[in-house]
């Protein structure tokens, strides 16, 4: 029995699209630290993320298993991972990191340093992207991610561009759903939603520069809309080149259409943050739900990043690593507990302060701070 003196009690928080592992490093330090430094990086950023009362994330990304397990196992205190394992990438996509002087890559040249973490891995043709789908799925994958458009913060892939084919796409998915999960996808613009769409993607991670038509084919395939609130805004990466922040412009012009087509025509969306690369940001991870508030009422805004998250989580089937219902308070549930002091019935504002307005964070029946 818990006194929790009058205050509010919610289901602990859940981030539809965070990178474990890549969230609290720079791309610098990333691409050239010893891989155990950036490990135990990302498990001091776990413990941190747990105490911001995000008690599960769907990690998008990156090379997570060991961390989960870490985590899993008591040796490591963090949130629930469900890991996507590497990226999987065409060449020249978005999970493509090589260097100038790694391209051309020979058919006997060895895995770049990103493939060979588990970071990403580049995938050509349908052979490749279901041998490189399956071992992820091999290695724990609770669903599987792959690139299907450029984006903002790479150097060589422009935003517009539509990256893999239908039938490599598909490729993925027949073999996510043969081990009864799914395939998400990276990409932003109309063309290369519906053509994931049509490949049986069921979650677009991005989107923001969907028209309507891409919105309705969401809807009627009832697939997930995963958004963030990427609006240009302090919260952002910083670019130094003008074609980046040309991008970035359009990205957060499109998210404030996105988030009104999204309600207007009914898509299932998920709330996440994509912090990447970024240390400096991830301390702010709970001010990017409480901008939800531009768009929603803040009690919808909250349920979509803890039972409607839940219900995307869920998706993964028998390949959901931690059974049992999340992001809900009810009889049977997992036990992940959050009370907080703030009203969040009229505002979102309690969330700018994770440290002091959460006074007692639980994870599985477990206290993990208390300071009631």
């Amino acid at each position: 029995m818990i006194d929790c003196g009058g205050r509010v009690l919610m289901p602990g928080l859940i981030d539809a699209h965070w990178h474990t592992t890549l969230a609290a490093i720079s791309q610098v330090e990333a691409m050239t630290a010893d891989i155990g430094y950036v490990h135990l990086v990302a498990a001091r950023e776990a413990e941190r993320t747990l105490m911001r009362g995000v008690t599960s994330v769907r990690d998008v990304g990156g090379p997570s298993f060991a961390l989960k397990r870490a985590i899993d196992n008591g040796v490591a205190v963090g949130p629930r991972i469900f890991p996507a394992g590497a990226m999987i990438s065409q060449t020249s996509g978005h999970g493509d990191f090589r260097m100038r002087h790694e391209v051309p890559r020979g058919t006997t040249t060895p895995l770049s340093e990103a493939e060979r973490q588990g970071v990403a891995m580049i995938a050509d043709g349908e052979v490749e992207v279901l041998r490189r789908t399956r071992e992820q799925l091999m290695l724990g994958a609770s669903q599987i991610k792959l690139m299907a458009g450029g984006g903002v913060a790479s150097s060589y892939d422009p935003l517009d561009s539509t990256q893999f084919t239908e039938r490599e796409l598909r490729a993925a998915v027949e073999a996510a759903d043969d081990w009864g999960t799914y395939v998400m996808v990276h990409v932003y613009t109309s063309k290369g939603i519906q053509r994931s769409l049509r490949a049986g993607v069921k979650s677009i991670e991005h989107g923001q520069l969907a028209d309507e038509d891409s919105v309705r084919m969401m809807a009627d395939h009832d697939a997930w809309w995963s958004l963030q609130p990427f609006l240009q805004d302090e919260d952002s990466n910083v670019y130094p080149d003008a074609a980046r922040r040309e991008s970035q412009r359009q990205v957060a012009e499109g998210t404030l259409r996105a988030y009104e087509m999204a309600q207007r025509f009914n898509v299932k969306t998920a709330w996440g943050t994509d912090i990447l690369f970024n240390p400096k940001n991830t301390p702010n991870q709970l001010r990017h739900l409480a901008k939800l508030t531009r768009f929603y009422d803040p009690l919808t805004a909250l349920a979509m990043a803890t039972g409607r998250n839940g219900e995307l989580l869920a998706l993964s089937g028998p390949r959901n690593p931690y059974p049992g219902v999340l992001g809900k308070i009810e009889e049977g549930a997992l036990a992940d507990l959050l009370l907080v002091d703030g009203d969040p019935s009229q505002n979102l504002d309690f969330l700018h302060d994770p440290e002091g307005n959460l006074t007692m964070i639980m994870k599985g029946g477990r206290i993990y701070k208390d300071q009631r």
